[in-house]
């Protein structure tokens, strides 16, 4: 289908069901971690306006709630708070806006040389398998309802068509979310007296957050997982789309535009946004690559957040459902981080590779913390930069 030929109603169609493929995961991350769902739709929408306005609107990427900070949002809450820990998200865009003005001045080739595969890789298996213990504490509050939501996720992964396919986490907390209706589990109270629609929480009651250096350190680390994924998701939304969005717009400005994104995310008290696959592969399945119709389910985003009884449905759906969806989501996490590894041809048969790989994943899972006075560097963060300083250090053989 070609996009020019697309008249207005098709594609505001089009862009609203974009959303519905983005929308599990992007209200999902919130959830998890203490956080409005509401506010999460309205930085998702207000952060894809903003990339494409950095971008000349030339990009069709969406960017949704990133699940690489779900863990370090839950670490960082627990020592400084939620609005220390907000205030530390801005160190993640701080790290976006520093990559992009080195892709600007040395291209890719540095990115590269500091983040191969080898430190890339372990990092994501880090991030899926630290969120393990959490899955399965939510899940155990009623393993029926958690099996089932999981067992429908798994059943729409393997036989589903088409766009059903790309919402496995939608279907699996629907039907998961009827069931514990049939049984009684779910508390309606909240839904039935909120406002049909409200300003999100972030909005009504807007607070500046409270910047701490402690925090915004921990959060740089933790945002190298996210940039790399970033870089691949380009160029295969570039590819999808046929065209070469790493030379126009360039590479520094998709960077810039998704950094920026995350630093008024963070001002709004919403989690950082990253680019979402979930849509590019809406885009493959429908050949609708239009960036307008990817404004327009941003738009639909921001409508979305500000209607209040949404808001409150999504927070009465039961934790098992949740930690149902977790068991596979935060473990498709770990496996996109071995299917890095094993597509990027990494050599685990060479020393240096399985040191780098053997160190980066006992200390991220391990829970290893090292302090700094009153600062402490620990999990993904400490994954992170010890994978970069063991790749940068040890030799590597004449045939690598």
């Amino acid at each position: 289908m070609q996009t020019q030929t697309l008249s207005p109603a098709r594609k505001t169609i089009v862009g609203v069901q974009f959303l519905f493929v983005a929308f599990g995961s992007t209200v999902l991350v919130p959830l998890l971690v203490g956080l409005d769902p509401a506010t999460a739709l309205f930085t998702a929408g207000l952060g894809t306006f903003i990339f494409h306005l950095v971008t000349k609107g030339k990009v069709p990427i969406f960017l949704g709630s990133s699940f690489a900070f779900i863990a370090p949002i839950i670490s960082a809450s627990k020592q400084w708070g939620m609005p220390g820990t907000l205030a530390g998200m801005a160190g993640v865009a701080l790290v976006y806006f520093i990559m992009s003005a080195l892709i600007k001045w040395q291209g890719r080739k540095l990115l590269d040389r500091l983040f191969p595969p080898v430190v890339i890789g372990p990092v994501i298996i880090c991030i899926g398998l630290s969120l393990s213990p959490a899955a399965v504490n939510m899940a155990k509050e009623n393993w029926l309802l958690a099996f089932i939501s999981l067992i429908t996720a798994i059943i729409v992964l393997v036989v589903g068509k088409g766009l059903i396919k790309l919402v496995p986490v939608v279907c699996g907390i629907i039907v998961g979310y009827i069931v514990a209706l049939c049984l009684g589990l779910v508390d309606l109270s909240a839904v039935s007296s909120a406002p049909w629609f409200a300003l999100p929480p972030s909005i009504s009651h807007f607070q500046l957050p409270q910047f701490a250096w402690e925090p915004f350190l921990f959060m740089i680390p933790v945002a190298i997982a996210p940039v790399i994924e970033h870089i691949g998701d380009v160029y295969v939304v570039g590819a999808v789309a046929e065209k070469d969005f790493v030379k126009d717009p360039g590479l520094h400005r998709t960077m810039f535009g998704d950094g920026l994104a995350c630093l008024v995310a963070a001002i709004f008290s919403g989690p950082p946004v990253t680019t979402y696959s979930e849509v590019t592969g809406a885009m493959q399945i429908t050949r609708i690559t239009s960036p307008a119709v990817i404004r327009i389910a941003a738009g639909t985003a921001i409508v979305f957040s500000i209607i209040g009884k949404l808001s409150a449905l999504l927070q009465s759906i039961p934790s098992a459902v949740l930690g149902g969806i977790m068991l596979l989501l935060f473990g498709s996490i770990a496996s996109v981080g071995i299917q890095n590894l094993i597509n990027s041809k990494v050599n685990l048969n060479e020393t240096r590779n399985i040191i780098i790989v053997s160190v980066a994943l006992t200390l991220g899972i391990g829970g290893a913390v090292i302090p700094f006075g009153t600062f402490s560097l620990s999990g993904i963060g400490l994954s992170a930069l010890a994978g970069v300083i063991l790749n940068l250090v040890l030799p590597r053989t004449k045939k690598a």
